[in-house]
């Protein structure tokens, strides 16, 4: 009989050898074809973590995302080099429909919810891409209300009339409808109150631990995404200048003086260090 140290060491092993859940590799996108935004971007995401993509305004974080989910055709981008591969499979030449039926779902910046519907009404478009009973239909809307009691409260109410937090919600509410495996979450913070957002990042670690929904989420917010996440990328111009464990990105001086604005020299501007002594720095 196998003792308990050999079967750890094959069950180790097995996880090793099995390919990440998200694979981007090396991939070069161009706007128009002539703007170039991302440069040879490569990450991974395991399945049943949290990996935030980091960096400021401009950097290529939606537009990683919208590679990953295919959207990015919609705004006249290219991919001109490398592949996504998701479970194992080349997915970049797919749809977003038959991405999402696949498990992978994309909450875009900005909420994006339909003003004119009702809170349960958009909800409900979340799980167009399955052939749902009403019953599981029922059983998904239970769901998402036991993680946002406040949709509960409001799904009655026009979204459009409701606040920036619970459109937030009802967006990434929307994406659980369609039972995803893997949501793709762009800027969650973006324009919404402190506790609220606390709030959701909250229920974003819930569903990742008790519904085993790994996430790929972009954040302005270093220091919050930093708490919530297992795993960190930071995207300078298009190009991932520095990825590990969140925690060792928390207490890294870099990270602390130009993300999360203090270091033992007091609150720096991004912009008071040349970018390659930076690189060289973090690349060393």
């Amino acid at each position: 009989m196998m003792n308990h140290a050999a079967t750890t060491a094959n069950a180790a092993a097995t996880a090793a050898a099995a390919p990440p859940y998200l694979s981007v590799n090396n991939v070069e996108v161009i706007y128009d074809h002539v703007i170039l935004v991302l440069k040879g971007v490569s990450l991974q995401v395991p399945q049943g973590k949290i990996v935030a993509l980091l960096g400021a305004n401009g950097a290529g974080k939606s537009t990683t995302l919208k590679t990953i989910s295919t959207l990015l055709r919609g705004e006249r981008g290219d991919v001109t080099k490398g592949e996504v591969q998701f479970k194992g499979e080349r997915i970049d030449q797919l749809t977003p429909n038959e991405l999402v039926k696949r498990g992978l779902s994309q909450v875009m910046e900005g909420r994006h919810c339909f003003g004119h519907l009702s809170i349960e009404e958009n909800l409900l478009t979340g799980a167009y891409t399955r052939n749902a009973s009403r019953a599981e239909l029922k059983e998904s809307l239970e769901k998402v209300y036991h993680y946002f009691p406040r949709l509960r409260e409001r799904r009655a109410s026009q979204a459009g009339y409701t606040s920036g937090g619970e459109q937030q919600m009802c967006a990434i509410g929307r994406a659980l409808m369609a039972k995803p495996s893997m949501i793709l979450l762009d800027e969650p913070s973006m324009g919404i109150a402190p506790q609220i957002v606390e709030e959701i990042f909250g229920i974003v670690k819930d569903l990742n631990s008790k519904e085993n929904v790994s996430f790929l989420l972009a954040e302005q917010n270093t220091s919050i995404a930093l708490r919530y996440a297992d795993f960190g990328y930071i995207l300078e111009n298009g190009r991932v200048v520095m990825e590990g464990a969140a925690a060792e990105l928390s207490a890294n001086e870099d990270v602390k003086e130009f993300y999360l604005g203090v270091s033992g020299a007091g609150r720096k501007s991004f912009r008071d260090m040349k970018f390659y002594r930076r690189r060289k720095r973090w690349l060393a």
